[in-house]
Parts: C-alpha cells; sequence; structure tokens
C-alpha cells in the first residue's frame, strides 16, 4: 500500500460510512473520511433521531386527551412550545454529532469536512486537496427529490423541516411512505391541521397490504385527513402562505407544503464516470454480495446502492465490507427478514414476507391474525384498533413473516424478527407462554388459520 496517502478513504460519514471506517481502521488500516455536512449523516442529523424525538414530542397531546379516562383532571387547552422543542432536540443532534466524531478519533480515523468527488483511478478531490487511497468506499446515501411540477421550489423536503423555527398551523404532505406517514402523525399531534396526499391507491406500498388498508384507516381516525390516488399539479405562493393545486380540481390553503414522495441516491457529481463505477437506471450504484462496485478497488454501503435502505442495514454492510478487505474475513451479509418499522401513529412493523409474498412463493400458506381493541384505549374510549398477522408455510410450519400495527409496534417486533430469521414454526410460537396482559403476547394466542 505504499505511496498512497491512506490505505481506505470512505465519501460520507453517515452510518455506513463511519461504521466501515472504524472496523478498517481497528483491523490496522490507515483510514480517511470525508463529509460535505455533519458526521452522522441522515439517519442521525436530519433523519431517524430527530424525527423520533419529534414523535415523542406529538404523542403528549393524545396522552393528555386520554388522561380524564384514567382520572385525570388535565384542563386543555394544550400549548406546544416549538422553539423550545427545536432547541432541546438540535441540542440532543450535536452532542450525537460529537460522540461520532470521538468514535473516529478515537479509532485514529483521519476526518475531512468537505465535498469529495473522485478524480481519476485512486484519487479523490476534497475541495481543492487530492488525496489519493489504495481502497475507496462510497457512502454518501441519498436525498429526498422534488417533482417537476410548476412551484415545487415553495415544497419543504424532509430536510428542510428540522429547519421550521415556527410551528405550521396547515400542512400538506406529499408521499405515501414511511416519512409520510410519520410527518403526518407528528404535525397532527402537535396540533396542526393536516392533509395527506398519496398518488397511489394505499399507503406504504411493499408492505403487507392488510397492514396497509389498517394503518390508513387508524391514521384517518387519529384526524389526518389522508387522500389516495391523487397528485398536486401545481404550488403558488400566497401572502399567508401558498395555495396547492390538486388534480381532481380542488386547492388546499396551507403554510407548509412537505414533499416526501421519494429519494434518489446521491451520485450525481461524484465523478463515477471516471473510475468506471456503474449505476442502474434510477443512479443507485452497481454492486456484488460484498458491496464491491464494477471497479474492484471501489465499494458502495448504504442507501447509495439501493439494496435495502435502512441504517442498521447500512451500518451492517459498512462492518462487513471492513471485515471482508482489511479483516482478512470475508462475508456477505443476507437482506432477508430485515425488520422494519414506520414511526406513524399508532407504528407499523413488519418482518419477513407478506402474504401476497408468501401465496407467489409457497403452494400452502396459511395466514392467522386478529384486530382488536388495545387496553390502553379501553378506558380513554380512543377509536383505536390493533392489527397483528402471521404468514406460515402450512407443509413446514415455519413462520415467514410477522405483521403489526399499534402502540410501540416496532419495539414488538425485535423479538420476532430473531425468531423469524431462526426459523421459527408455527408450533414454537404456540408452545410459548404470552407475558399478560400485552399486545405482544397476541402473537402467542392465535390458533385458528382464517
Amino acid at each position: 500500500m505504499h505511496g498512497f496517502d491512506f490505505d481506505l478513504f470512505v465519501v460520507g460519514g453517515g452510518s455506513g460510512g463511519v461504521r466501515a471506517s472504524r472496523i478498517a481502521a481497528s483491523h490496522g488500516a490507515r483510514v480517511g473520511i470525508a463529509e460535505a455536512y455533519r458526521l452522522g449523516g441522515t439517519c442521525v442529523i436530519r433523519g431517524c433521531v430527530p424525527k423520533k424525538l419529534m414523535m415523542y414530542a406529538s404523542q403528549f397531546r393524545g396522552a393528555f386527551e386520554d388522561a380524564w379516562g384514567y382520572g385525570w383532571n388535565i384542563e386543555g387547552p394544550y400549548v406546544h412550545d416549538w422553539p423550545r422543542m427545536v432547541a432541546a432536540r438540535d441540542e440532543e443532534i450535536d452532542r450525537l454529532e460529537g460522540v461520532y466524531r470521538g468514535l473516529l478519533d478515537r479509532a485514529g480515523v483521519a476526518v475531512f469536512q468537505g465535498r469529495a468527488e473522485l478524480d481519476g483511478p485512486n484519487r479523490i478531490l476534497v475541495d481543492d486537496q487530492i488525496i489519493t487511497a489504495k481502497t475507496i468506499l462510497i457512502a454518501t446515501g441519498a436525498a429526498p427529490v422534488r417533482p417537476d411540477i410548476p412551484g415545487a421550489k415553495f415544497m419543504a423536503t424532509s430536510d428542510d423541516i428540522f429547519s421550521l423555527r415556527k410551528a405550521p398551523s396547515r400542512v400538506a404532505i406529499i408521499g405515501g411512505g414511511y416519512i409520510a406517514c410519520e410527518f403526518s402523525g407528528i404535525f397532527s399531534g402537535l396540533g396542526a391541521q393536516v392533509v395527506q396526499l398519496h398518488r397511489g391507491e394505499q399507503i406504504l406500498r411493499g408492505f403487507d397490504d392488510e397492514l396497509r388498508d389498517h394503518l390508513a384507516d387508524q391514521i384517518s381516525r387519529r384526524g389526518v385527513d389522508l387522500r389516495c390516488s391523487i397528485q398536486v399539479t401545481a404550488v403558488e405562493r400566497t401572502h399567508d402562505g401558498m395555495s396547492v393545486y390538486l388534480s381532481d380540481g380542488s386547492t388546499l390553503e396551507v403554510d407548509t407544503l412537505m414533499i416526501a414522495a421519494g429519494r434518489q441516491c446521491a451520485t450525481s457529481r461524484l465523478g463515477l464516470d471516471t473510475v468506471g463505477v456503474e449505476v442502474d437506471d434510477i443512479g443507485a450504484i452497481k454492486v456484488d454480495q460484498f458491496s464491491c462496485t464494477t471497479n474492484p478497488g471501489i465499494y458502495a454501503v448504504g442507501d447509495v446502492t439501493n439494496r435495502v435502505n435502512l441504517t442498521p442495514v447500512a451500518v451492517q454492510e459498512g462492518h462487513a465490507f471492513a471485515d471482508t478487505v482489511f479483516g482478512g474475513r470475508p462475508r456477505a451479509i443476507s437482506h432477508e427478514n430485515v425488520p422494519n418499522a414506520v414511526f406513524s401513529q399508532p407504528q407499523a412493523a413488519s418482518v419477513g414476507l407478506s402474504e401476497t409474498q408468501a401465496k407467489a412463493k409457497y403452494p400452502n400458506v396459511k395466514i392467522f391474525g386478529s384486530s382488536f381493541r388495545p387496553m390502553t384505549a379501553v378506558l380513554s374510549s380512543r377509536d383505536e384498533r390493533a392489527l397483528i398477522k402471521l404468514v406460515v408455510d402450512a407443509s413446514s410450519d415455519r413462520v415467514l413473516g410477522a405483521h403489526i400495527v399499534a402502540a410501540d409496534a416496532a419495539e414488538i417486533i425485535q423479538g420476532l424478527a430473531i425468531a423469524i430469521k431462526s426459523g421459527v414454526r408455527k408450533a414454537d410460537m404456540d408452545a410459548t407462554l404470552g407475558v399478560h396482559p400485552t399486545i405482544a403476547e397476541e402473537f402467542v394466542t392465535l390458533r385458528e388459520p382464517r
């Protein structure tokens, strides 16, 4: 490796890039990393973490409303201090960024603050500085995109939302995926009038259809005006907000219009064409099972590869890359049975195959499920129902998938993910005693298939 500034240079200081840097350094590699914005990437700085903190803030309104049924005399109106929440949230993000920087410093990783691009074989340009490296890892993630319609520049992306210093009272959110569903619950819980607009027939494409239908119903019951099969055609600024023109001929007047209808792999202006790194038709970097690109000296992990776009996946891909290239332990991670959760209100979570996916792959599938009123809603009289569902291969009795819509669904799905990853059978779940009274116990009490 003589003649190079670094054994490994990482482009992108998000979760995947930071993990890869630290593990490669622990294997003895000389490592450098460049980040154009802030260490921590989308998840820590402008995604999972700040968004979930805002979700926690938004849940108090419902708790106050439910308190009466449990004997508490709490009188409204409930007033939320948006600037105070933002200040507390941003202080925590600053702390976490410092944690990431400290991890890299202690690992001996050289950190470069600036935008990086490839400048030919083994060469990286960071601002005006040329750096050389034997191996390069690209971990630049993905970024939100705006649609090509008049007035799109007035839309706030999911990145922009974290810069709002004043709480909006009228919000429209475009999209039907994770981000749109999560922010519709956040803004609604914080007291805004929320309209969620989705061009598809139902939200959360790719999830189990029954889960999608159930969550859509629950979101609507929480006060969000959810409209599917509709598109925004144009946006105009007004003296007190903006006018949003819809494909059905109607118009919305809002303070904030958020676009959450897709993200694009951050591969533009990286200089990939100068080093023979190929991308697919949506700009995602093509990689093999070991995250190697079409150039054998360049690798890529995380959302920039568009495999499974979740933070824990990026972290494991980065770790496996470092073990493979610098640790002498070649390994590829599995992208099957990856648990995922939507921090909507209520939450939705899944692991494994949906009913439709299972029936396309297995000849004899059994479905076990239940929809019920959770205990928390009994005394509060909240109009809420939970959903649990198991998808089972009847021939082997193996559980193929688990799906849930309920409070704390994300916490529940983690344990089920371990079981399904380990090949749990339905009989094993039947033989397991439940923790009573809980929502999670319902998964081990399902006896009769539909």
